[in-house]
């Protein structure tokens, strides 16, 4: 298994993987599934300022993870927020660990500070996932969203990325990163996966 940056042509198999959770869960508060050229803006539009990554096998893409913008507002410019997404078939193999691996040390090499993840409650695989990566809870929206007939609590965690409370410089942009930063976070996630 391997880890890569993904770009817009992995939006289709990035859809592969969300298409289910959109339809049969309350995990996201999409109600329907994005056209697959929404998502490969979803996946460009950000770039380079968040990455969006890919966990791929002999049999394609298996998950994926991205960082956000946690906030409009100038004084958030140093927190993300933070996505994982795993195909069924894939869970249990490590694929969230490892993604969130390479994720995490791609962030901190951009200089951002705080990383932030939501998730609907009740969700075990997804506290116990965070958790175990550095996330503590910080708190919970009541009855926040209404999806498959019921209102649906979101917890949510936060991670510090980088220690310290010198004044931040600003984040540096994914096709700026000193050499070797990339393939270094990569690698560090695809360890992870063992």
């Amino acid at each position: 298994m391997r880890i890569r940056l993904a770009n817009a042509g992995d939006a289709g198999s990035v859809l592969a993987v969300y298409a289910p959770v959109v339809e049969g869960t309350a995990i996201s508060f999409e109600l329907v599934v994005p056209p697959v050229e929404e998502m490969a803006a979803r996946i460009t539009e950000r770039w380079p300022a968040h990455p969006w990554l890919v966990a791929e096998d002999q049999c394609g893409v298996v998950g994926y993870a991205y960082a956000g913008r946690f906030s409009g507002r100038a004084a958030y410019d140093w927190s993300v927020e933070v996505s994982v997404y795993i195909a069924a078939a894939a869970r249990g193999r490590h694929v969230g660990r490892g993604l969130y691996t390479a994720l995490f040390a791609l962030l901190a090499a951009q200089g951002y500070r705080q990383a932030m993840a939501g998730a609907t409650l009740p969700n075990a695989v997804s506290v116990a996932l965070h958790e175990s990566m550095g996330f503590t809870p910080v708190g919970v929206y009541r009855a926040v969203g209404w999806k498959h007939g019921g209102w649906h609590d979101v917890g949510w965690w936060q991670r510090p990325l980088i220690d310290g409370n010198e004044p931040p410089t600003r984040p540096i942009p994914l096709d700026e990163l000193p050499a070797g930063a990339l393939d270094a976070a990569i690698a560090a996630g695809e360890a992870a996966l063992a």
